[in-house]
């Protein structure tokens, strides 16, 4: 019935293998159009993994010329990386603000994210993109005329904001990555976290209106979707059993995602240059040996936190 060889496994039409998708004859993924040998797109000419084109030299996207001998370091380079995490879950948190760039820089930051994103897919990860968009949340609520109010670091979202927010990370942001992905390959998937039960979520605060705290995550539709060698996109938005809908931190909900996936790595995309104790402080930026310090202080502050709201 599939037109595949009993023993190759080819299909005698179209010439690829039953189980890899991979052309008997060109070597061609089925789905991205990549040489599995020699990483190089079948249509476009641009290598997969150092974003070359295999006959010019030039960057796909920076326009540079490369020369063979800086393509090849590139490629040993690589190598390590790609073996360790083949067939692994990466998770890539997209930070609002690396997003908000305006005009033709910030098509250009996106479009160069969707290419990398793309590039983890060609060479054997499995990436899956949780998205912020706390500034195009900001934008839209300026034009509407709400003014944004904060506690804590959190925005004060009442239910004319929540729709505010629904409306930018599942309806704008969400679908921007997406497309972004999709020039290159049909292969990026936009969900919210309330589809499926993926983010269940209990309020945080009266305080904070609609601002929600992750009750638990149900993976198995992005697992689904991973296993299909799909990317999903998730937009950080939960819901609670009554399906009431609730913002939820982009940071918090990626580092959640990460552990019910069971990614071997969560990589954070952010204008900031690392943790600092003092946001608008560079020089109070933590060094990896002071994150354990951090740690324990903010568990120690969390159960604080915790008994004095009873």
């Amino acid at each position: 019935m599939t037109g595949a060889d009993a023993v190759t496994g080819t299909d005698r039409v179209t010439g690829a293998d039953a189980v890899t998708g991979t052309d008997a004859v060109t070597g061609a993924d089925a789905v991205t159009g990549t040489d599995r040998v020699t990483g190089v797109d079948a249509v476009t000419g641009v290598d997969a993994v150092t974003g070359v084109d295999a006959v010019t030299g030039v960057d796909a996207v920076t326009g540079a010329h490369v020369e063979a001998t800086t393509k090849a370091a590139i490629l040993v380079e690589a190598l390590p990386y790609i073996r360790r995490f083949w067939g692994q879950v990466v998770v890539v948190k997209y930070g609002g603000n690396a997003l908000a760039g305006a005009g033709a820089s910030g098509d250009t930051a996106l479009a160069s994210f969707a290419t990398d994103i793309v590039l983890m897919r060609s060479v054997g990860m499995r990436p899956l993109v949780v998205h912020g968009g706390g500034p195009q949340i900001g934008q839209l609520m300026t034009r509407l005329g709400k003014v944004p109010e904060f506690i804590d670091g959190l925005r004060v979202t009442d239910a004319d904001t929540l729709d505010i927010a629904r409306m930018v990370l599942v309806g704008k942001v969400n679908r921007d990555i997406v497309s972004a992905i999709n020039v290159h390959a049909p292969l990026a998937v936009g969900v919210s976290g309330e589809d499926a039960g993926i983010i269940s979520a209990q309020a945080r605060d009266p305080q904070l209106g609609f601002v929600g705290d992750i009750a638990s995550v149900n993976p198995d539709l992005l697992n689904r979707l991973l296993a299909e060698d799909l990317i999903p996109v998730v937009a950080t938005i939960g819901s609670d059993p009554t399906g009431q809908a609730y913002n939820i931190n982009a940071d918090t909900a990626a580092g959640a995602l990460a552990v019910a996936v069971g990614a071997v790595k969560l990589v954070y995309l952010t204008d900031v240059d690392g943790i600092r104790r003092d946001r608008d402080d560079p020089a109070t930026r933590i060094s990896a040996a002071g994150t354990g310090d951090l740690v324990a202080e903010q568990v120690a502050l969390f159960h604080v936190h915790r008994q004095l709201r009873g």
